[in-house]
């Protein structure tokens, strides 16, 4: 297929994005690819990608979070480059924008295919909310150190009630972030699997489980202490749940397309983030 058109996702936030971009934008049109700037700032409910060949993001993880829940339904593949700390999904690298770049032009890119999930909230027997994301789909009090109470299934078997601060459902992608913070253990992303993890379980025989993603899990939230219950998709802006709420969670068909994010650039990012470093050294 030829491109003729590409949409650049700067962050609002960072100013060397936008410049970048203006340079990125005029080095493609010089190519005879059409190019549009949107800006994000970190929360949006405009998703402008239909239409495009290919979409770069210019930002963190979460602007790759962003473009990816506009861009799996259609198929369109991302280009992330790195404005954050050592990303595990922006992966770019500014100083090698223009050889990556190029290499995706030419037909040389690695397009890693991530799996995503859909968080369905079903609120008297009707469907409230329907959201898609890459990372993980989080369940938790408003509050810090407020524990909550929710009964979950997978594929109509149960797994107990449960009391915990919160549950983190994740994707292998996913595994990576919250999920990890909170003990879950770190998915290779090439194996596809979601990550169920409880933040701070009432029970110390509580264990995070890795799940095939066939199968759907149902989460109900039971009568607790407190009421202020919240689900947030992606880190989006969280969505107040109410005793009786069921959230049913599953992967869905369409996948994130990431550009050059290869097995390579996830392990360096590992040893960087875990800071593994080997034995001690001799002399």
């Amino acid at each position: 297929m030829k491109i003729k058109k590409s949409l650049i996702v700067v962050n609002s936030f960072k100013e060397e994005s936008k410049t970048l971009g203006n340079e990125i934008q005029a080095y493609l049109e010089g190519l005879g690819i059409k190019t549009d700037i949107f800006v994000f700032n970190g929360f949006s409910e405009q998703y402008p990608f239909f239409g495009y060949d290919f979409v770069i993001t210019m930002g963190g993880d979460g602007t790759v979070l962003f473009a990816s829940r506009g861009c799996a339904p259609f198929g369109i593949p991302i280009f992330p480059i790195n404005f954050g700390s050592f990303g595990f999904i922006a992966s770019v690298q500014r100083n090698e924008w223009k050889k990556e770049l190029n290499d995706f032009l030419d037909g040389k890119s690695v397009i890693d295919e991530r799996s995503m999930l859909q968080a369905d909230l079903i609120r008297c027997g009707n469907r409230r909310l329907s959201a898609t994301g890459l990372n993980d789909i989080v369940i938790c009090g408003k509050t810090a150190a407020h524990t909550i109470s929710f009964s979950v299934l997978y594929d109509k078997v149960p797994l107990g009630e449960i009391k915990a601060d919160g549950i983190i459902i994740s994707t292998a992608t996913g595994s990576t972030a919250y999920s990890a913070s909170a003990g879950g253990p770190i998915i290779d992303p090439g194996l596809d699997a979601m990550v169920l993890t409880l933040m701070n379980a009432f029970s110390l025989s509580s264990r995070p489980l890795v799940l095939s993603p066939e199968g759907q899990l149902e989460i109900e939230i039971l009568p607790s202490r407190i009421s202020d219950v919240v689900i947030s998709v992606d880190g989006q802006i969280p969505v107040d749940l109410h005793v009786g709420d069921v959230i049913r969670i599953r992967q869905i068909d369409a996948k994130a397309r990431l550009i050059g994010c290869t097995k390579e650039k996830f392990y360096d990012a590992l040893r960087s983030k875990l800071n593994w470093s080997g034995g001690p050294q001799h002399a």
